[in-house]
């Protein structure tokens, strides 16, 4: 992935965890900097790590949002079940090897996926709403996620690095 199209993927994701979905030349659209959120300090050599496994990882995903869906464009007007649904869907033909990508152009409500594909490029722990976070860092490389619920709707995760 190109280092300015993987930026562009994590600035979207960065922007639905801080609550900001419009794109960035849309009327009224707010960004989010590209500082996150502070961490807690390191822990010290006595204490172990809180989280195994690596500090970064690259992901992609499917959203599928619905009307209570936390800052839902007014274009989606799908049903919380009509949602499951259509994100079951996804899972099913994830799982038995249909192109990722292609399904994220598809299927996916988050700005930005018909050019990102759904890639988010890496990111650090703390980067994402933590339903989002447990189940990507959860992934090893290749591997899809179940279904995962956050405010932002149903999302399919597939851990790319």
């Amino acid at each position: 992935m190109q280092p300015r199209a993987a930026l562009l993927a994590f600035t979207i994701l960065v922007n639905l965890s801080l609550g900001c979905n419009r794109a960035p030349d849309e009327p009224g659209a707010r960004t989010a900097t590209t500082t996150l959120p502070a961490q807690p300090s390191a822990p010290s050599a006595a204490a172990p790590s809180a989280h195994a496994g690596p500090a970064t990882i690259g992901a992609s995903h499917v959203l599928v949002m619905h009307r209570g869906s936390e800052r839902v464009p007014p274009t989606v007007t799908r049903t919380r079940e009509e949602a499951r649904t259509r994100v079951e869907e996804v899972l099913r033909r994830a799982r038995a090897g249909q192109d990722f990508a292609a399904l994220a152009r598809e299927f996916s409500d988050e700005p930005g996926a018909a050019s990102s594909a759904g890639s988010l490029g890496t990111f650090a722990r703390g980067a994402m709403v933590p339903p989002f976070e447990q189940a990507a860092f959860a992934l090893g490389v290749g591997q899809i996620s179940d279904i995962v619920e956050t405010p932002f709707g149903f999302h399919v995760i597939k851990r790319t690095q």
